[in-house]
């Protein structure tokens, strides 16, 4: 493509009539507001409880990766959102385990051929986290991981022509709600298995060390039998 066709099809797109047209949608940017939210307060803690390891820098990408969501749904750039939160779940996984594996972690940025995947970072807290399986399940964690990241991931690798990416040309490029909401909603989703790998593995181990206002906004919302069964104080 010349650089003027590219030009011009990226100018005919009105962006800023994109991201306003999200942002008049109330209930989606709150929800994609609260998830991000809920995604930034369990950073913060593990940032002021891990400090200094060096795997926290999964935990920044993380976060970015979220709110990259949210800058992408907004200009109706859906199936590059697949990536994004993809990548905000891989990331906090892998933050579950190298934070306890600096030599791994070192031969990972060393060595390109090195890779762990996310049945080994399960198989991980199976064996090493207290009451994983046992949490797990209550939560449904495990299930819904496999789930969540077998759907966003046949997005990702185009399995399905289409999915997510309705539009002809880039100069078409405007909001479609019918995806918008699927996107939102798998969003959410992302983030609800991440909360919940959190309080089965990191999360209730650095639990102690959390503030207050975060153990309330980070239990919010759960059924007390989950509560008593993560045995997580609130205070």
């Amino acid at each position: 493509m010349p650089a003027s066709k590219l030009n011009a099809a990226l100018s005919a797109v009105d962006w800023n009539k994109n991201v306003t047209a999200f942002l008049s949608q109330k209930a989606t940017t709150e929800a994609v507001a609260n998830a991000n939210m809920r995604i930034a307060i369990w950073s913060k803690q593990f940032e002021n409880a891990d400090h200094g390891n060096p795997a926290l820098c999964f935990v920044r990408e993380m976060q970015v990766s979220g709110t990259h969501v949210a800058a992408l749904v907004a200009l109706a750039l859906y199936k590059p959102a697949a990536a994004a939160m993809r990548a905000m779940l891989e990331t906090g996984l892998y933050y579950t385990y190298f934070r306890t594996h600096p030599s791994e972690l070192a031969t990972l940025v060393r060595d390109a051929e090195y890779y762990v995947d996310k049945k080994e970072v399960l198989e991980f807290h199976k064996l090493h986290s207290a009451e994983f399986t046992a949490l797990q399940s209550k939560l449904g964690l495990v299930s819904r991981l496999e789930q969540w990241y077998a759907e966003v991931s046949a997005v990702v690798h185009g399995q399905i022509p289409g999915t997510w990416i309705e539009h002809q040309a880039l100069a078409s490029t405007a909001p479609i709600t019918t995806t918008e909401k699927i996107v939102v909603t798998k969003f959410i989703e992302g983030v609800d298995v991440l909360h919940r790998l959190f309080l089965c593995t990191t999360g209730k181990h650095l639990w102690d060390h959390f503030s207050s206002a975060a153990k309330k906004e980070l239990l919010h919302g759960l059924p007390g039998a989950t509560k008593s069964a993560l045995k997580l104080d609130a205070a």
